[in-house]
């Protein structure tokens, strides 16, 4: 899962313009783009917010935790850029634009209890708060809200967001269970990233473009950009966990060691090893030890592994930035150019 002119935050909607050039790279130069944006945000949020909402207390509170703690917002911020090629945040273009951000923020509350997470976006995760059973439940009840969203839109989206779910559910188990043993590790966790971050991404294009009247070629372009980007992120992600300094990142470093996860950088570099070396020891299980989560990082660093991410980075960069191109030229278009652009940026 980046100079324009100043506005006021969306209400509500914990997310500033100078967040938004911070995490995804996006650039706002045109006032009318900024307060169709703002203005599209600010009804998503709303919407969010009420469609979290239950009669039982305790549901309520379980329900609005993360839609209150705010976060990027990508997905539907993308929906609605993606609409802004046609008629601009329509109605059903927002309640899109919401659908795909409770499917988002469910699969955060399963993802915090695979992960045994304590906290999410600055506050106590669900499963910490209450336990693992409240936080699936409640993930649960997002979907189904989502789901509840999308039928209002008709046949064809409700079809498009369960295959998104399959798609999504799919890339989590094949990450869990890992590649078989005939199958190359790399393009296993390209084929997994693809599913289990891109798709949905993908699917928030889509949905702009098709509720905003943008024609199929058109909105094809867009469903394939976000599925690029999607992937593209979690790249860029994966270098920066590995390349920057706590400091610049504002992440502890090392947490995909700390943790057992074998990014891109790791791939590659496990297999310039060939199975015999250090790093091949230090990566063969989650990393406990401070000393030797700082030798690992040293000798990815240092590694043809961190090289090879940067270049497939920019490959992905690159291919996203082609589909944009039977786009019709305007200040949407750009933003989106700008941040493909930003996601190589990022990791240097």
């Amino acid at each position: 899962m980046s100079s324009d002119p100043p506005i006021a935050d969306p209400p509500a909607a914990g997310l500033s313009i100078t967040d938004l050039r911070s995490t995804v790279g996006l650039e706002f130069g045109d006032t009318a783009l900024v307060e169709a944006i703002a203005g599209g945000m600010a009804e998503v949020e709303a919407m969010l917010r009420e469609v979290a909402r239950s009669d039982v207390a305790f549901v309520d509170e379980a329900a609005s935790h993360l839609v209150q703690a705010g976060g990027k917002r990508f997905r539907p911020l993308f929906t609605l850029l993606a609409a802004q090629f046609a008629d601009g945040c329509t109605k059903d273009v927002v309640t899109a634009a919401a659908a795909v951000e409770l499917v988002h923020l469910a699969t955060l509350y399963h993802d915090d209890v695979m992960d045994e997470a304590t906290m999410r976006r600055g506050a106590d995760s669900v499963n910490a708060r209450w336990d693992n059973t409240i936080a699936i439940l409640t993930g649960d009840f997002l979907f189904a809200h989502a789901s509840r969203l999308v039928s209002d839109l008709g046949t064809d989206a409700a079809r498009i967001i369960a295959e998104t779910f399959g798609e999504l559910v799919t890339g989590q188990m094949r990450e869990t269970v890992g590649p078989a043993a005939d199958e190359d590790p790399v393009e296993h966790y390209l084929s997994v990233i693809d599913q289990k971050t891109g798709s949905l991404i993908a699917t928030s294009g889509r949905y702009g473009g098709m509720f905003s009247g943008a024609d199929a070629a058109q909105t094809d372009a867009l469903y394939r950009y976000g599925k690029i980007v999607g992937a593209a992120f979690q790249i860029s992600d994966d270098v920066i966990d590995i390349a920057s300094p706590a400091t610049e990142s504002g992440k502890t470093q090392g947490t995909d060691l700390r943790e057992g996860v074998r990014t891109l950088p790791m791939l590659y570099a496990l297999a310039e090893e060939g199975g015999q070396g250090r790093l091949t020891d230090l990566l063969a299980g989650p990393i406990t030890d401070d000393a030797e989560v700082d030798e690992a990082l040293a000798l990815l660093r240092d590694s043809q592994g961190l090289k090879r991410a940067r270049v497939t980075l920019a490959d992905y960069a690159e291919q996203a930035r082609a589909e944009l191109a039977v786009l019709p030229e305007c200040s949407a278009r750009q933003a989106l150019y700008a941040m493909a652009d930003h996601l190589v940026a990022r990791t240097h």
